[in-house]
């Protein structure tokens, strides 16, 4: 299976034992939005992958960001209860901006699983195209499977602080957050604004083109290359963990794999003193 999958492609697939699609559609502004467009209506067959129920793991005040990455035990038990094993072909899908396609993505990868791909343009397209739509309950079987986590490169906040305050970065870290949000400017969702001093600023959705699309993967990889200075293991980062997966998803479409993330970003970043914080290009705030 390909990394991005079309439409017309998946249609073809959609008797095929081995294939589960799996339904990230989720809006951070209306936690219950996904689950209601889910219930309307969804691809033949598809699970919902709920973003704080099913791809996040529990927050702890004081200690976690937004969406911390699940439990092992916790995310291997729902890839068994969704019937996923070692040879299941799956296919994500979310309303069209592929961010929480990306994140769901990026755990199936982080379980190891291979034949991963993610619909391209989503929902929007899968209706564009008018292909068939239900609003049945779809029923899973649970699949006993030999699946481990640990599979796609992660760094922690302390591995990351140490870097920072002795002798800097050893790679790239990137932010995919918005440029106003970056430099500190507006902050609407977490109560401290900046950036992790050393990051620059590639917000995901530059991504994509004016369709929604994702741009063509040369020219990815030529605005990749040219960011991260040609490094193999950048690190991103984002809000809570899940857009950076989107910068992931198109460092490997654009052929460059091995871009680490930071699964707690900026909310779990500004959760504990001593980490120091940027505006614009100084650092203005060490806990």
């Amino acid at each position: 299976m390909t990394l991005l999958i079309e439409p017309e492609m998946l249609a073809t697939l959609l008797n095929d034992e081995q294939l589960v699609v799996l339904d990230a559609r989720f809006s951070l502004a209306d936690i219950k939005l996904g689950r209601v467009m889910y219930d309307q209506g969804h691809i033949p067959g598809a699970i919902y992958a709920d973003l704080e129920k099913d791809l996040s793991g529990d927050i702890i005040p004081g200690q976690t960001g937004r969406h911390p990455l699940p439990e092992s035990s916790d995310w291997l038990e729902t890839l068994s209860r969704w019937g996923i094993t070692e040879h299941s072909q799956i296919v994500v899908y979310d309303d069209g901006g592929h961010a929480m396609a990306a994140r769901a993505w990026w755990l199936l990868r982080w379980a190891d699983l291979r034949h991963v791909s993610v619909l391209h343009g989503g929902m929007k397209a899968w209706l564009g195209g008018r292909y068939p739509v239900t609003a049945d309950t779809s029923e899973t079987i649970p699949a006993l499977n030999h699946l481990t986590t640990g599979h796609m490169p992660v760094i922690s906040a302390d591995d990351l602080k140490a870097q920072i305050v002795s002798d800097g970065l050893l790679n790239p870290l990137v932010d995919a957050r918005a440029h106003e949000r970056f430099r500190g400017e507006e902050e609407s969702i977490d109560p401290i604004a900046g950036h992790i001093p050393g990051a620059t600023c590639h917000p995901f959705t530059d991504n994509l083109n004016d369709n929604g699309r994702f741009l063509p993967p040369e020219q990815l990889n030529e605005i990749f290359s040219s960011l991260t200075t040609g490094s193999t293991s950048p690190v991103f980062y984002c809000g809570s963990g899940v857009t950076a997966c989107h910068n992931i998803l198109a460092m490997e479409y654009a052929g460059l794999p091995g871009a680490v993330l930071y699964p707690g970003s900026w909310s779990e970043w500004i959760t504990a003193p001593g980490r120091p914080v940027a505006k614009g290009e100084e650092i203005v705030q060490s806990y």
